[in-house]
């Protein structure tokens, strides 16, 4: 039976990752239903986002002259401190900043949310992916044939984020807008009258569903393939120095059982050269030890019943040879959508991310590109995540380029994620003992992150270069950073408080007995009351509710480490934080930790760990999870700021501003070029 490439539909269709971008929000009323094709008529409005742009590490470089055209901005009244999201998580942060509101009016208040009628059962917060119903069996296999008689539904990812983001005001107008790995924004949000663009980014999955699953085999690697903290881990078996291997990739959906198709390769290496081949699909890449192989296709055989042909997913990776003896080691970067022609749908338009391939030929899709993950599991040294990070970094100004060449007027909003993910694993502003490296190796990675922040100051040179003061230009980031020091367990606390039971119980998710659980931890800030009438098994009274969350916001205010220093700066009732009509799923409680701590990585995922307070070894050493007074973000622009307190919320509104729009009811933000 031959086989024929799966298309986009099919694959959508019948896989677990994505189908188009189903909005919880609806369209604006009568005020904004001109629709009219105004056009920008020339107007130009620049955002760049810079994830994590820190206001302290910012100043003292601008101080030192070492960020030249930042610092132009600032003394021309272009500069403020930006107020970022309670939590200041980033799903969260660029939600208000889609919206131009806060969480109750997007709906996402932390990376997980918990479903309440299931008793916790977790989920990413901006997309849910939902199984369909209905299949025809056929032996081994399951159809869905959506046409009568049959009428099965597919499964579908759906965008969780609530509300209107700010675009869609643009786009009624007939005022084009163009986003380049906007955050919150996957699967991305249809364009209704065709003037918006986006690629999507943070939240983006790769091909296995993963938010990006490296694969990795050596000579000392797991005698049986095993999953460990975003990778998969496999040994290599050398005979005549060649070695047989499995490229896992995504799951044969088809199946009544679905697993992973898998792809076979072989290594045939070269001791004394220092080189090695590898053999994929009738394609040989030849490396050299410590070098990077070019964006290779793969394609996964999705069998198919007899009658049908079997089906071709293609997807793309890139190999890293880092070590060819005595241990053989190589690295394989998750296996990302091919952009020339994606098996789930990264953009909007659907062919938007194909116009870019064809210029710039195959590059990252998933929303995490730098392998943070690949490190804190000690795959990479700190110096080959540095190395992997430049070229995403490489990747990302090249994107930049097209950004710019293919933008008239309207507004254009680019995305760096360099920023953030490098300032998680390489920030340390202070002498304190670093988790993972020495007082010197602290200081020179430190020093690798502010040379990102000097790029940065040079895209930003390029820009108004290019542009002067005929575009309004702003560069913003959602929160900034702080050390990580010590970690917090929300459920030990609980627990050792009697809120959590019983005694013995090691995770809210398996072993609590909810008969006599009254709170419980979940995700990195929240904290969730046992309500009766709202959760599945709830035993706390809401006559009692007031007086119980006033109780664990004292008790937690109080918490102080074994020096004697704060923990919680503050706990924010979300009753009193979060306005809207999207507070179904908030948390009761929101814990904003003081610098130098967060929640502890046990907490996440309910976890109970025999320590309340404990040190965090990781690599993953610094982090903006903590109080939103302690992590504000940064706020520059070529035009002064009239706005004393300015925040996320207010660039939506502002943007409007610029284009002659008036801010509609749906935003609580200002304008912040005028008061």
């Amino acid at each position: 039976m031959t086989k024929r490439k799966m298309d986009r539909r099919d694959f959508l269709k019948h896989s677990g990752l994505a189908t188009a971008a189903l909005t919880v929000g609806m369209h604006t009323g009568s005020a904004y239903a001109a629709k009219k094709r105004a056009t920008a008529n020339g107007k130009k409005v620049i955002i760049i986002g810079v994830d994590g742009m820190d206001p302290r590490l910012s100043e003292k470089m601008m101080d030192a002259g070492q960020l030249p055209n930042f610092d132009k901005l600032r003394k021309a009244g272009g500069y403020r401190r930006l107020g970022t999201s309670t939590p200041p998580q980033s799903p969260v942060a660029w939600a208000n900043f889609i919206n131009g509101a806060g969480p109750g009016s997007h709906g996402i208040f932390d990376f997980i949310h918990r479903n309440p009628e299931h008793q916790v059962a977790p989920f990413f917060s901006a997309a849910e992916t939902v199984g369909g119903s209905g299949y025809w069996n056929v032996g081994d296999h399951k159809l869905q044939l959506p046409f009568w008689p049959f009428n099965h539904k597919p499964g579908a990812t759906l965008l969780r984020r609530a509300g209107v983001p700010f675009w869609d005001y643009l786009d009624e107008a007939g005022i084009s807008s163009t986003f380049y790995n906007l955050p919150t924004n996957y699967p991305p949000s249809p364009s209704k009258y065709g003037n918006h663009k986006c690629l999507s980014g943070m939240g983006t999955p790769d091909m296995l569903g993963s938010y990006g699953t490296y694969q990795h085999y050596a000579e000392d690697g797991p005698v049986r393939t095993r999953d460990i903290g975003g990778g998969r881990k496999a040994m290599l078996f050398f005979e005549n120095e060649t070695a047989n291997a499995k490229l896992m990739g995504p799951p044969n959906s088809f199946l009544k059982k679905p697993h992973p198709v898998e792809i076979d390769f072989a290594v045939h290496r070269d001791t004394k050269a220092g080189t090695a081949v590898i053999e994929i699909q009738e394609q040989s890449i030849l490396l050299k030890e410590g070098q990077w192989s070019d964006w290779i296709n793969v394609s996964y055989e999705m069998e198919m019943p007899w009658f049908m042909p079997d089906e071709d997913v293609g997807g793309i990776c890139r190999f890293y040879l880092q070590e060819v003896g005595p241990n053989f080691r190589l690295y394989v970067t998750p296996i990302n959508a091919d952009p020339s022609s994606p098996a789930i749908q990264v953009t909007e338009p659907p062919e938007f991310v194909e116009e870019i391939s064809d210029k710039l030929g195959l590059f990252y899709t998933t929303g995490f590109q730098e392998d943070h993950k690949a490190l804190s599991t000690e795959v990479f040294s700190d110096d080959e995540f540095v190395s992997q990070s430049a070229y995403v970094l490489k990747e990302r100004l090249n994107l930049l380029d097209y950004a710019v060449k293919n933008y008239d007027d309207g507004l254009l909003y680019f995305y760096f994620s360099s920023t953030d993910l490098q300032a998680h694993m390489l920030w340390w502003d202070s002498d304190d003992k670093h988790p993972t490296r020495s007082k010197e190796e602290a200081k020179k990675y430190f020093n690798a992150l502010k040379d990102i922040y000097r790029k940065m100051d040079c895209v930003l040179g390029d820009m108004l270069t290019k542009y002067g003061d005929k575009t309004t230009i702003m560069v913003l980031s959602d929160h900034g950073f702080a050390n990580f020091k010590r970690q917090f367990n929300v459920n030990s606390w609980l627990r050792e408080n009697g809120y959590v039971k019983p005694v013995t119980c090691k995770s809210v998710l398996a072993d609590a007995d909810w008969s006599k659980t009254k709170a419980y931890g979940l995700g990195i800030n929240g904290l969730y009351v046992n309500l009766k009438g709202r959760e599945r098994d709830g035993i706390v009274a809401p006559a009692d509710y007031d007086k119980f969350v006033e109780e664990l916001i004292t008790k937690l205010e109080a918490v102080r480490d074994t020096d004697g220093s704060c923990v919680i700066r503050k706990v924010h009732r979300a009753d009193k934080t979060y306005s809207g009509s999207a507070t179904a799923l908030a948390p009761d409680l929101i814990i904003g930790y003081a610098r130098g701590y967060r929640a502890s990585w046990d907490t996440c995922l309910g976890d109970i760990s025999k320590e309340v307070l404990s040190d965090n070894d990781s690599a993953w050493a610094a982090d903006h999870c903590a109080d939103p007074s302690e992590v504000p973000g940064v706020l520059f622009s070529n035009k002064p700021i009239d706005l004393a307190g300015p925040s996320l919320i207010d660039i939506g509104p502002s943007v409007l501003s610029e284009f002659g729009l008036s801010i509609p009811p749906t935003m609580e933000g200002k304008n912040i070029y005028s008061i």
